[in-house]
């Protein structure tokens, strides 16, 4: 009896290694285990652990100083040794308030007149300005900003009479709602998925179907197929972007400074991007599983951690800060803010404008080249 249990378990434990040693062969033979289970958790990890960082470091910071006392030099001086700030002196309030306006500096220090008289006889205050484009990134230049007075007043506290106070104010977002700048981010997320995911996803189901392949047979042409791929995605990002828009303003009261045509142009162009970078993606991986994952990793997440939504991108290491100028959503989120918030600030909107631009042109090039090939 007990050498029938014996050989049933052998048996059972033989079986067990069969199947054990051919799903790790055919594990092995799938390139695409392979990268979910080794890869994936390597990019994620540095992703997460470079790109996640609630610090803001190297802060451009417009400072005028209107006393050019010792002792407000001694602040400013504070200001340059802080690893937190890059001082950038200004001759006037309209050079620095141009400065803001253009995101080029997140804030303007202002040290008035009589400011040294003030602090002696005790009362003197510093003036602060924030952009409010970015609400958290807003709190914690203030607190960076009261830091450093802090330590500035403690060094001369011998020459002062009394606190000196920081007078701070937000611009493009007096009402420091974090909404704010939450909103046009939450619509870059909303059309990445609808332009980069759902186009993958669908296109690599055609290519698993054998739907994509009946298409090559037919007298259809490159840019036919392309145009049919791009538009219906393209036409329900619109459809998309038009419901959040109106989500945003009359939900969430969240101001639309800018013009809508501005919005629009920049819109199309973004959504154009990421529906060739959904086709780019189904057309090299014909999976969808693969396709998911593939398209979650060079667009979905990169959009969310690394186009400065939710992360300051100074306070990125230089190489992922590097990698940072190849991802159409950093483009996008900064055109989206800054025609939320600020307006129509040309400075700001052409430049990442002719970067979302130039993406479509050089995708347009790439899926024609392929379609062409596989066609031929």
């Amino acid at each position: 009896m007990r050498a029938e249990v014996s050989d049933a378990a052998h048996a059972r434990l033989a079986r067990v290694r069969t199947l054990v040693r051919k799903e790790w062969r055919q594990m092995i033979r799938d390139p695409a285990s392979i990268a979910m289970g080794v890869v994936l958790p390597v990019i994620l990890i540095l992703l997460f652990g470079y790109g996640l960082s609630l610090d803001v470091k190297n802060v451009p910071l417009a400072v005028l100083d209107q006393d050019g006392s010792a002792l407000a030099r001694g602040l400013i001086g504070g200001l340059q040794l802080s690893p937190y700030f890059q001082p950038r002196p200004v001759a006037s309030l309209r050079a620095a308030e141009a400065l803001l306006a253009a995101r080029r500096v997140d804030g303007i220090l202002t040290v008035p007149q009589q400011f040294a008289r003030r602090a002696r006889a005790g009362g003197a205050v510093v003036q602060l300005v924030v952009s409010g484009t970015d609400a958290n990134t807003a709190r914690i230049i203030e607190a960076y900003v009261n830091g450093v007075v802090a330590a500035w007043a403690a060094r001369e506290a011998p020459a002062l009479a009394g606190p000196v106070r920081v007078q701070s104010r937000l611009w493009f977002n007096e009402a420091n709602d974090s909404r704010y700048f939450l909103v046009p981010g939450l619509i870059v997320l909303v059309m990445t998925l609808i332009g980069a995911f759902l186009t993958a996803m669908v296109v690599a189901r055609e290519w698993e179907r054998g739907t994509f392949e009946a298409l090559f047979v037919t007298p259809v042409r490159a840019a036919e197929i392309l145009l049919g791929k791009t538009l219906p995605y393209f036409a329900l990002g619109m459809v998309g972007l038009v419901l959040c828009v109106l989500a945003g303003r009359f939900l969430f009261h969240v101001p639309v400074r800018g013009s809508l045509a501005v919005l629009l142009l920049g819109s199309m162009l973004y959504m154009l991007v990421a529906v060739g970078i959904g086709l780019l993606i189904s057309s090299a991986v014909k999976n969808q599983l693969v396709a998911s994952q593939v398209t979650l990793l060079a667009t979905f997440m990169p959009a969310f951690m690394l186009s400065g939504l939710l992360f300051d991108l100074r306070s990125m290491p230089a190489p992922i800060r590097a990698l940072t100028y190849v991802l159409p959503a950093r483009y996008f989120v900064a055109l989206l803010q800054t025609t939320f918030l600020a307006g129509d600030i040309w400075s700001v909107i052409v430049p990442n404008a002719l970067a979302l631009l130039a993406m479509v042109a050089v995708i347009a090039l790439v899926l024609g080249a392929i379609t062409r090939k596989r066609l031929a």
